[in-house]
């Protein structure tokens, strides 16, 4: 797979240009993100947006900074923002090249002038760093930085005031400035002792962020300018400046603290190199101890339901055994803290501790079953027998082994509300919350049977048997050949929904072979496009493909049409047990039809969601864990099975699993044929 590629030719199109973000993260909480331009399209973006407390909220603090060549007294400035619909200044158009690896970098060219500005977010501190090199020019020539502050919430914007200090403060090689109290110093520097500060505090207004706009938010700022950096650059010569929330000593170590940073950057140079950068930024280490996961930039913080479904995938799968345990520890302790364990809160969702075990099943193969038990058993159990209480008689375990999930609130992974009313409220059984229960308690009873808990085992033995028999009998469609998309004392709702795959891929499976073929090859015909799987099959009369960019119109097809990656973990997983070596030529296929993507949205990684229909545009959070963790876990599952030699390619294209299986097993009736797309 090919990695990142960008056609110079282009990057001074805005509509090529404006679409393709780029992020960074410092791996504790704070991220750079903007256009490949440098030009803010979201309220979100911003040249560094950091935590200023033990919370998860983040701040952005300096919002963009803006860079004039001045020679033979021109000036021309480099910069690119949006008022009103107008793009002004209008830098782009000097930009000759943008790389990614090893970090972003813009080079642009002024007449005779040649300018490269490499992009340094700092790990473990709140810093960012940029460095300037002079690459070519036959005049004298100055650099003009000027900031812009914002100094506000990323989900809100900054409006003008009085009670903001515009004021610089003087500081070795450059100021602090601080708009409000209780917010972070940020100290500017560079490494230039002659570099000259020149305050000028002024508020510019009506910054326009066209995405906002088009979400159906309000997309309008002002900003603050405290002054702006001044100095002289000669041919062949770099400037490094620094803003940073700690006071850098000298002008040796701002150079020194960049070298050694840009050192330890690795190449993203392929489809993987470009995954597993990815996955890193979402596992964040807080000061306060805590390794969290974030479910996706720029807007989502922690979920325990995505946390626990895309783990495996971002750590495991790159033997970054730690992280994963810290994460972990970390969701135990607050499951423990906020009362989980003992049902005293309901979760988010219904499904969400019970993820928990879909996690502890792939790192058991890097600790072993012994040490799993060792940590994890008591968890373990305490989530099953939190169940079986019951959470506030919203999730509740019936005496017929399956989960019971009814509240005001929606209680599923699909519950997205609109007009204030729940888009998908799938009110009594879900299929996939019973699939992840009996994967739960038959890997516990599997565990704590191999090392000696014989009361565990004495109390819960009976359970799997009585869930089984119960969800066979009510979400099995005979005549159909798949699952029902949920049960409840009036509907056996028949929706040919994604949620059905989980039942195929789990470890602990309730289905046989035959039905198991049976659903897999529903959800092929039905769900599997080149970007995912549908969240419902098009046939239906509520299925939304493509929409329109505004927030209404996005989650109304979230949960009614859009594509997942995640659920193609166990869509892949169910096949490749079918078919075995026969299906990796379609596992990969199905890995590498994501390549694009790659520089589609976010730079380097992969986006929520994406349409359902062609062309299937991304949607969503413009890089998420569940989506990378997803691909990752592809990956880990095709290198599982690939024979240890190269094996010789076939010339025709590998059918899909189910079919392969279908070949294999051609006297089982519940068998039918596929439909090819």
């Amino acid at each position: 797979m090919s990695g990142l590629k960008f056609d110079k030719r282009e990057l001074g199109n805005l509509e090529y240009s404006l679409d393709r973000e780029m992020l960074a993260t410092d791996r504790r909480g704070g991220y750079m993100s903007t256009t490949i331009v440098c030009c803010n399209t979201r309220k979100y973006h911003g040249l560094m947006v950091a935590p200023i407390d033990q919370s998860d909220r983040t701040y952005v603090l300096l919002s963009s900074l803006d860079e004039t060549v001045i020679q033979h007294d021109q000036s021309f400035n480099l910069a690119l923002h949006r008022f009103d619909g107008t793009y002004e200044p209008r830098g782009h158009k000097y930009i000759t090249d943008f790389e990614y690896t090893p970090t972003p970098t813009i080079t642009y060219r002024v007449g005779g002038v040649v300018l490269r500005k490499e992009l340094l977010w700092i790990h473990n501190r709140t810093q960012l760093m940029i460095r300037y090199t002079l690459v070519d020019a036959h005049s004298d020539t100055t650099l003009r930085l000027r900031p812009m502050l914002a100094y506000r919430d990323k989900h809100s914007l900054s409006k003008a005031n009085m009670e903001a200090d515009g004021r610089a403060y003087p500081i070795p090689y450059g100021v602090k400035c601080r708009l409000y109290d209780g917010f972070p110093w940020l100290h500017m520097q560079t490494n230039r002792e002659d570099a000259e500060f020149v305050a000028a505090p002024d508020w510019y207004y009506n910054f326009e962020y066209q995405k906002e706009l088009r979400r159906g938010y309000e997309g309008h700022e002002d900003l603050l300018s405290t002054g702006y950096f001044e100095f002289n650059i000669k041919k062949g010569e770099s400037v490094i400046f620094s803003a940073a929330t700690d006071l850098m000593a000298t002008p040796e170590t701002i150079s020194a603290v960049f070298e050694a940073a840009l050192a330890e950057r690795t190449h993203k140079i392929d489809f993987l190199s470009c995954l597993e950068h990815s996955a890193r930024q979402f596992v964040i280490r807080r000061p306060n101890n805590r390794t969290e996961l974030i479910a996706g930039y720029p807007w989502f913080g922690p979920f325990m339901e995505d946390t626990f479904m895309a783990l495996p995938g971002l750590t495991l799968s790159q033997n970054r055994t730690q992280d994963c345990i810290d994460v972990i520890d970390t969701a135990i302790n607050d499951m423990k803290s906020s009362g989980l364990l003992d049902s005293k809160l309901s979760p988010a969702t219904a499904d969400a501790p019970l993820w928990f075990y879909f996690t502890l099943q792939q790192l058991e193969a890097h600790l072993g079953q012994k040490e799993i038990w060792t940590k994890y058993g008591e968890a373990m159990k305490g989530i099953l027998e939190a169940y079986r209480r019951g959470f506030n008689n919203e999730i509740v375990l019936h005496n017929n082994g399956l989960i019971w999930a009814a509240a005001e609130r929606p209680l599923t992974w699909m519950g997205t509300i609109v007009d204030g009313q729940p888009l998908t409220p799938r009110r009594g059984y879900p299929v996939e919350l019973q699939a992840l229960w009996y994967n739960a308690v038959s890997y516990t009873l599997a565990v704590a049977k191999k090392q000696g808990d014989k009361e565990f085992v004495d109390q819960w033995k009976d359970m799997p048997k009585r869930t089984r028999e119960s969800f066979i009998s009510k979400f099995w469609l005979e005549e159909e050949g798949y699952l029902a998309d949920y049960v409840n004392n009036d509907e056996v709702n028949k929706f040919i929904r994604c949620n059905m795959v989980v039942a195929c891929g789990l470890d602990f499976k309730m289905l046989n072979d035959e039905q198991l073929v049976a659903t897999l090859q529903t959800v092929h015909q039905h769900l599997i496009t080149p970007r995912g799987v549908r969240t419902l099959s098009p046939r239906n009369m509520l299925y939304k493909s493509n929409y329109n960019e505004d927030q209404r119109s996005q989650d109304l097809a979230s949960r009614n049409g859009s594509a997942w990656i995640w659920p193609l973990m166990f869509y892949v997983k169910a096949c490749l047990e079918l078919g075995g070596a026969n299906y990796l030529n379609e596992a990969r296929t199905i890995l590498e039809a994501f390549d694009d993507e790659l520089q589609a949205k976010c730079v380097g990684s992969i986006s929520e969601r994406f349409e359902g229909d062609p062309p299937y545009n991304p949607r969503g959070s413009v890089s998420h864990a569940t989506s990378v963790g997803g691909l990752l876990y592809i990956n880990s599952l095709i290198e599982k099975y690939a024979p240890k030699k190269p094996a010789r390619k076939s010339c025709k294209k590998a059918a899909p699993a189910a079919e392969a299986a279908a070949e294999e097993k051609p006297k089982r009736k519940c068998v039918r044929k596929s439909v090819k797309k």
